[in-house]
Parts: C-alpha cells; structure tokens; sequence
C-alpha cells in the first residue's frame, strides 16, 4: 500500500466523521481554545468532543421532553430544560446556567424580604 492510499483513507475517514456530526466542529474548537490550558487540540479529541456534546444534548432535550409541560403541544420549553436541570440528579450543575425564570415583581419581593429579615 503506498501513502497516498494512506493519505486518501485518513481524509475520507475525516469527511465520513464530520458528517456524523450537526454541531460544527469550529465553534467547539473555539470554545476548547478558549481554556488558557489549551494550546493544541488534536483532530479526533476534537471530533470525540464534538459528538459528545451533541449527544450530551440530545440527552438533556430527551429528559426535559419527557418530563416536561410541552408533551402535549410537541414543543420544548426553556422552563422544560429548568426543570430537568433543578430536579434530575444528572443536571443538577446546569442550575447556574438554567435557573428557573421568576417575575421581576417576584424577585424584587424576595429581595426585600431578605433585606427585612437581615435588618433584624
């Protein structure tokens, strides 16, 4: 076998891989190179990542699908995936990044009950 086959082989294997994939490996590089501990990331651990995050994903909409309100209108809602993330064990480090909305007359009304009870 000469290396050109090789050569030949390892871009065909990268086509079939990228299109495995729906996120675009680019924007998960970005983010990857965003970390000062990141100088170079090697192609598999790149594309490996990327399939992860896409099934980490699909994951977290399963889960908030099926336990969430929009079952019956076949829809995902924002408070869907709060949800999952509050009260599944798995999401629970999602809570910071989806917080359950509340009204702002809500949250200033907790604000002030806290500064009430503070003054105390």
């Amino acid at each position: 076998m000469s290396g050109n086959n090789v050569g030949d082989k390892v871009d065909a294997n990268s086509t079939l891989n990228s299109k495995n994939i729906s996120l675009p490996m680019s924007r998960v590089k970005l983010i990857m190179k965003s970390s000062p501990d990141v100088s170079s990331i090697n192609q598999d651990a790149l594309f490996l990542t990327t399939k992860a995050t896409e099934l980490f994903v699909q994951h977290l909409a399963q889960c908030s699908y099926k336990n969430g309100s929009g079952k019956e209108k076949t829809t995902l809602a924002y408070s869907d995936l709060a949800n999952a993330a509050e009260e599944s064990e798995t999401f629970q480090f999602l809570t910071d990044i989806l917080p359950k909305k509340i009204l702002a007359r809500d949250y200033l009304r907790s604000l002030e009950e806290r500064q009430e009870d503070g003054d105390d």
